[in-house]
């Protein structure tokens, strides 16, 4: 059978013609579906009647169709991403930057939902913050929340799984690593008005909350743990830093570098795993905001 007449026109194919394209599509020869893909998405582009079929009654088909135009849909996320990082300097909303890099691999992460989940958080530990004495105690109340009532904690077990690096994976799995934690951290906080930063130290990240009665390190990873400036230095004094050199890494870190940071370790991660295609990826990422 010839697999040779163009559909890339604009006109629709009729319906006999569509179920015709998709019968093969989820044919048994690698060969006949290699072909009918460039047909239905050429250079990539899925053409648009294909969305109708996103949820076809054959499972096959349907899940060749969403691989089609999930494959599509991550390459705008890739476009839209690269766009924000080569538009942007030193500071931006890490939150709205955060979400792009959730989408470069998942575009259909809802993110509306997840930002409402965040919202809610920060309702539910509102009472406590503000009735709350000093910071120890807005701390505790925020710990509360996300460490006790939600359950998120470091991925101890799986470290250097990828999704520990995707918010909205991290947020479905309650799992993340320091630095993914720490920014689901700031995010609640943002929503109540507190002051936390991220406080970038070589092979840890921490949050800080300051106000006029002092300053709290807070670890994440480790459930919200304290964390005091003594320890904070006694591990920067592991990687034989100067005092000087260890005041600047407990200073706040951009959105710019925390992003930069957040990726670079995805991208470790997939050159370990010899992922050549991700690995390229997210090198693009690092080289544009690098600069």
């Amino acid at each position: 059978m010839s697999l040779r007449p163009s559909i890339t026109g604009e006109s629709v194919p009729s319906a006999a013609r569509q179920q015709a394209l998709l019968t093969l599509l989820a044919d048994e020869d690698p060969g006949v579906v290699g072909a009918i893909r460039e047909q239905l998405a050429p250079k990539g582009r899925p053409l648009p009647w294909l969305k109708a079929h996103r949820l076809h009654d054959d499972p096959l088909i349907r899940a060749r169709v969403r691989e089609l135009l999930e494959a599509q849909a991550r390459l705008e996320a890739d476009r839209e991403f690269l766009e924000f990082c080569a538009g942007h300097g030193e500071h931006f909303d890490l939150e709205e930057a955060v979400w792009r890099l959730a989408q470069t691999r998942n575009p259909e992460a809802p993110i509306a939902d997840y930002q409402a989940q965040l919202d809610w958080w920060a309702q539910a530990a509102a009472p406590a913050v503000e009735a709350a004495s000093d910071g120890r105690a807005v701390v505790a109340a925020l710990n509360a929340v996300l460490f006790g009532e939600q359950g998120f904690c470091g991925n101890s077990e799986h470290y250097f799984d990828p999704d520990n690096s995707y918010m909205d994976r991290v947020i479905d799995r309650r799992r993340g690593i320091p630095i993914t934690l720490c920014c689901l951290y700031q995010f609640v906080a943002r929503r109540l008005g507190l002051p936390v930063v991220g406080i970038g130290m070589p092979g840890h990240f921490l949050c800080r909350y300051q106000d006029v009665q002092g300053e709290w390190l807070i670890d994440a990873f480790h459930e919200g743990r304290l964390v005091t400036r003594s320890e904070a230095r006694q591990r920067l004094a592991h990687f034989s830093l100067s005092d000087s050199d260890g005041a600047i890494l407990l200073q706040p870190i951009t959105p710019r570098r925390c992003l930069q940071r957040m990726i670079a370790n995805l991208h470790v991660i997939h050159q370990e795993r010899r992922d050549a295609s991700e690995s390229r990826r997210l090198q693009q990422y690092l080289v544009l905001l690098s600069r």
